[in-house]
């Protein structure tokens, strides 16, 4: 069976950036007023020529995430699992070489987690590891949602790529969602970012969505970390990942996220910067291109840009995160994965959403939809 690999193989990357930014102001233009928008109407919209219309692309972005969503906002929160990893990745800070403490959470420790994530209010969790085959294994993640699924009404994961047959037998188990993000989509940039462990067969993890959405699981996630490589290029391919997967794969529901590279013990300074208005610009154009979407942001981002962000196209936000396992109860000083910047906890985030006029959510859209 072909997957989005086959799809992948007909672009060329430098084509596509070149395309990017040849794009005028009348190719911006053309795509705002278009009925429905095309891949070559996104590259418009990411475009340096979309940068004069970012007040206009904000305003679309508003009534139509509105039109889809409501005045919604859905809370959601990490737990970390484990810090134990096979791979060597230049940007994160369980990297196999890092000479850090390993930890994985037992089912005790799981269950002190769960209790302190409770008391904050959340339904909606997302289960996070590194990647480990020997300890955090599909009968790992198995006994985890087994623990955990009485206590949470959504359970997201976002862990190492699993073959088909492993993500059928999770979903039983309560598995809603899972993010798997392609952190560049430059074949040659990817491989020297990831040069030991199951993480630098590219092609493997290109073709996980694929086997998410053959597996039927609920929504699929997407993303690229943005630093990494060109940013505009990156997300044209996430885009044509996701125009591909919504085609074949129609009974999912898909988000995008966009996580910009972090501080981290050991650190790798960004290759290319992304400036707050450009992030702004990628939100909008996103939404642009396709009102279906769900669109995150995490505490990576600042406060000031994550109060600023809710009204103009994001529909999920997290809160009062911890990057390391055992974070909120176990072992609150062990290494995060990453620094966060937004440390407000997660009551005083649902208030700023309040003060904005829209509703902070616990629990997933089906249910919140029908209060709209």
């Amino acid at each position: 069976m072909s997957g989005f690999t086959d799809i992948f193989r007909q672009y060329d990357w430098q084509e596509i950036s070149q395309s990017i930014h040849s794009k005028t102001s009348k190719d911006v233009e053309q795509a705002l007023n278009a009925g429905s928008r095309s891949l070559e109407d996104f590259k418009a919209l990411i475009s340096p020529a979309a940068a004069p219309y970012l007040e206009q692309m904000a305003q679309i972005s508003q009534q139509l995430t509105q039109k889809r969503f409501g005045k919604v906002i859905q809370m959601y929160v990490p737990m970390y699992l484990s810090n134990e990893c096979n791979n060597i990745c230049t940007y994160c800070g369980f990297s196999y070489e890092n000479k850090v403490r390993r930890k994985t959470l037992s089912a005790i420790e799981i269950m002190e987690e769960v209790a302190a994530i409770k008391s904050m209010g959340y339904d909606h969790v997302l289960l996070v590891t590194g990647e480990a085959n020997q300890s955090v294994h599909t009968d790992y993640f198995k006994k985890v949602l087994d623990l955990i699924k009485p206590h949470f009404a959504h359970i997201s994961m976002e862990v190492q790529p699993l073959d088909l047959e492993d993500y059928q037998e999770l979903t039983p188990y309560g598995l809603n969602t899972v993010l798997v993000y392609q952190e560049t989509y430059h074949e040659e940039d990817y491989k020297k970012h990831h040069p030991k462990g199951k993480k630098s067969n590219f092609q493997y993890r290109l073709e996980t969505p694929d086997r998410l959405g053959q597996a039927g699981i609920h929504k699929i996630g997407l993303g690229v970390l943005i630093g990494l490589e060109d940013w505009r290029t990156d997300s044209f391919f996430t885009a044509l990942h996701l125009s591909y997967l919504e085609k074949r794969y129609w009974q999912s529901k898909y988000s995008i996220s966009f996580p910009r590279l972090r501080p981290f013990s050991g650190g790798l300074e960004p290759k290319v910067i992304m400036n707050d208005r450009e992030l702004v610009q990628l939100i909008c154009a996103y939404r642009i291109f396709n009102q279906e979407i769900e669109l995150s942001i995490s505490t990576r981002e600042s406060v000031s840009f994550r109060n600023n962000i809710i009204k103009l196209g994001i529909t999920s936000i997290s809160a009062g995160s911890k990057t390391n396992p055992g974070g909120y109860a176990v072992e609150p000083q062990s290494l995060e994965q990453f620094e966060i910047s937004d440390e407000r906890s997660a009551p005083e985030i649902a208030q700023m959403i309040s003060d904005q006029g829209y509703d902070p959510v616990w629990k997933d859209w089906d249910l919140s939809l029908t209060k709209v």
